[in-house]
Formats: C-alpha cells, sequence, structure tokens
C-alpha cells in the first residue's frame, strides 16, 4: 500500500526578545523601555513616599523664614540659628539613626532615654573619684549591658520588644533616682570638668569637610554619569548626588571662616555616615535588612539572626549610653529627670524618616531630617513665642499624617506589585 505524504509549508518559529515580546512588532524598542524606566524611577525618588520628609522640612524652614521676616525677627536663615539647631538635635538624632538600625531588624527599644540617663548619672557619680575618662567608658558600658539584658530577654526568652524595654523604661528610670538619690548632682573635681568641656565645648570649622564631601558626591556622579550609556540605566541619583554636591560646595563658600559646628554636631554625622555606609555599602548592612525583613530566610540562608538582633539593642543602647556622657559633660552635672520623655522624639524621628515598625526597612539619612523636623518645629515655636500649648498638637499630628502617608503608600505599592 502506498502511503501519499502530503506536504504542506513549515511554519516559521517565533522567536521572542527577552522581554517577551515579538520582533517586528509595535513593541517599544530597548530605548524606549529604558526611558520609560527612567522616567518611573525618577517619579519613584521624588515621590511623597520618598521624599516627604525633606518636603515637609524644607516647606516648614521656608515658612518660618517668611514669618520671621514679615514680622521683623531676627533672620531665621541665619548661620548661627542653623547651627543651633543642628547642636540641638545632635543627641536625639544620634539616638534615632540607632533605634533605626533596631527598627530595621524588627524590634522597638523604649527604653533609649532611661538609659542615657543612667549613663550621665553614673559618669557623674563616678568623675570625681575616678576622672571623667574611665568615669564615661563606666557610664557606656552600663548602658551596654543593659542592651544586652533587653535582647536576651526579647530574643531567647521570646517576650514582644515594646513590653520589655516598656518595662525596662521603668525601671532603669528607677535606679536613675537611686543612683542620684532622688538629687541634682555635680561634678566638682577640676580636672574632670575640663575633660567634660573639651569634649562636648567648642565649636569645630567644617568648611573644608564640606567641600572634602561635595568633591566625593560630584566626583561620584560624574564617574558614573560619563559613563558609556546602556539602556535602561538610571542616572537619577547621581544626578542628585552632583546637584548635592553643588550645593555643599556654594554652602562652604558663602559661610566661608564663620561656617562652624558644636562638636555633638561633628559626633553626629559622623555617626549617621559610618551607620549609613555600612547599611548601604556591607554585607552586614544587607543582613541587617534581611533578618528584619524576612527573619525564617534570612535563618535558611545561613545569617545568625539571633546575633544581628542582639547586636542592634547593644548598639542602640551604646550609643544611648554615648547621648547619656554628652548630655552630662555639657553642665557638668545630671538631674533625676534628665532627658524624660526624649525616647517619645527619638522614636518619632525614625518615624517621620519612614522607618517601618515591622522591620526591613528605614534609611539613617531620612532618620536624621526627622530630627531636625522635629527640633526645627520647636524652635520655630520659641522664636515665635507661641508656647508649648499647640507646639505637642502640631508635633503629634506630623507624624500621624507622616505614618499614614508611608503606611498609605506602602500598601498600594504593595498592592500593585501583586
Amino acid at each position: 500500500m502506498t502511503m501519499n505524504l502530503s506536504t504542506s509549508k513549515t511554519q516559521p518559529v517565533q522567536s521572542f526578545d527577552g522581554a517577551g515580546v515579538q520582533p517586528g512588532s509595535n513593541a517599544p524598542d530597548a530605548a524606549t523601555v529604558g526611558e520609560q524606566k527612567r522616567s518611573l524611577s525618577l517619579r519613584r525618588l521624588l515621590s511623597v513616599r520618598e521624599m516627604g520628609v525633606y518636603y515637609a522640612l524644607i516647606l516648614l524652614v521656608l515658612i518660618l523664614s517668611a514669618i520671621t521676616a514679615y514680622t521683623g525677627r531676627a533672620n531665621y536663615l541665619s548661620m548661627n540659628n542653623i547651627t543651633n539647631v543642628f547642636y540641638q538635635s545632635s543627641l536625639v538624632a544620634m539616638m534615632a539613626v540607632a533605634m533605626t538600625v533596631i527598627l530595621i531588624t524588627g524590634n522597638f527599644d523604649l527604653s533609649v532615654a532611661s538609659v542615657a540617663a543612667l549613663s550621665a548619672a553614673v559618669m557623674v557619680v563616678a568623675a570625681d573619684s575616678m576622672g571623667f575618662w574611665p568615669a564615661a567608658f563606666l557610664g557606656v558600658f552600663v548602658a551596654m549591658l543593659v542592651g544586652v539584658l533587653n535582647g536576651a530577654i526579647v530574643q531567647y526568652l521570646g517576650i514582644n520588644a515594646f513590653i520589655v524595654t516598656l518595662g525596662t523604661l521603668t525601671a532603669i528610670r528607677g535606679v536613675v533616682q537611686i543612683v542620684t538619690d532622688g538629687r541634682s548632682l555635680t561634678v566638682s573635681d577640676s580636672g574632670a570638668l575640663s575633660a567634660m568641656q573639651t569634649l562636648e565645648s567648642g565649636r569645630v570649622h567644617i568648611a573644608w569637610v564640606l567641600l572634602v564631601v561635595a568633591i566625593a558626591l560630584i566626583g561620584r556622579g560624574l564617574a558614573v554619569v560619563l559613563r558609556p550609556r546602556r539602556a535602561g540605566r538610571d542616572i537619577t541619583s547621581p544626578v542628585l548626588a552632583i546637584v548635592a554636591g553643588l550645593c555643599l560646595v556654594a554652602i562652604s563658600v558663602l559661610g566661608g571662616s564663620e561656617l562652624t559646628v558644636q562638636k555633638p554636631v561633628i559626633y553626629m554625622a559622623g555617626f549617621t555616615a559610618i551607620v549609613w555606609f555600612v547599611l548601604t555599602f556591607t554585607t552586614t548592612g544587607r543582613r541587617v535588612y534581611a533578618v528584619g525583613g524576612n527573619p525564617e530566610a534570612a535563618r535558611l540562608s545561613g545569617i545568625n539572626v539571633r546575633r544581628y538582633k542582639m547586636a542592634a539593642f547593644i548598639l542602640c543602647s551604646g550609643v544611648a549610653g554615648v547621648g547619656g556622657v554628652l548630655f552630662g559633660s555639657r553642665l557638668g552635672a545630671i538631674n533625676p529627670t534628665a532627658m524624660q520623655g526624649q525616647e517619645l522624639a527619638v522614636i518619632a524621628s525614625a518615624i517621620l524618616g519612614g522607618t517601618s515598625l515591622y522591620g526591613g526597612s528605614g534609611s539613617v539619612i531620612k532618620t536624621l531630617a526627622g530630627a531636625l523636623l522635629l527640633v526645627t518645629l520647636a524652635n520655630g515655636f520659641n522664636i515665635l513665642d507661641l508656647g508649648a500649648n499647640y507646639q505637642g498638637l502640631i508635633e503629634g499630628t506630623v507624624i500621624i499624617i507622616a505614618a499614614a502617608i508611608y503606611t498609605v503608600g506602602g500598601a498600594r505599592r504593595g498592592g500593585k506589585s501583586h
């Protein structure tokens, strides 16, 4: 039997590019896709959710400047007032940066202000007998022991961090009362007082520091921008780095010899820069975010989750201890109610900076801006003689609005991603 094989035209194999688009169709080319990605990246970067704290800070400064100019008061943007705002925010900002780290890991610490007061009390009590520097190290060491205690209870007993640190907040405030015997204490040793002034008092010229930072930002930005362009490559961040560098150059040139800040501002800036670098460019930083974002996945990938969370508690309490030493060094004295209520300002600064209370997300630079925003509000109320009655209301409203913006924005983004 003969079989007739019918021949038919072979269908050409359809080929697709990497995006799953058939060549020859009306789909956008690679350049168009890249342009769309850059546009979306720019819009996301400049969104209220990403830049809201900066917008709020700039708007507040402009409003206060306009009001002071209209009412004939001293110029709000004077170099003296600006550096004063940085000085007033320095201790809270340092603790808020450390708080951001612990929030990123998915934990919480309400005891930071009490720990700072304890460190200051220990330092002041011991300074006369053992000298300033040994007393300062003792105060910071005691603060770190509190961090070990908090971390151990949370990580090994499984008690909620909010409950644990709320308890230690109250308990340590009681310890401060015991250490100080319920009264104000002062340092009488002249050598210790001199060392305190060396650590905390005095101003530092920063024009050259700003120039160095500006050159680094501009150089980094130009290095990225001048590379051969590839489709889809985003140059928004490098351009912003160049703009920031140029702004720093302008500030350093305009400020000149008058551009000085108090020493605690330098400590705050240096600590923030170190934490930012670690979180952004190191394996340790990526692991910190992983531990807070998905602890189980981090554990399965070989990360010691407990170790990182314990380290965050110790860091937070240790930085609070340093803040307490600086606080006690300002006047060479301490009272039992020192820094009471400051833990709320620390946490509020992190929230204003967009740090997630659920872990895995946060920026120390935005936290710094959040601390400056809170202090700028208080500074503005003082300059305008508005009193403290409305200050709490407005600050609380600002915090709620910021939390709402970050929460709603995050929920919408999450819904789109699914």
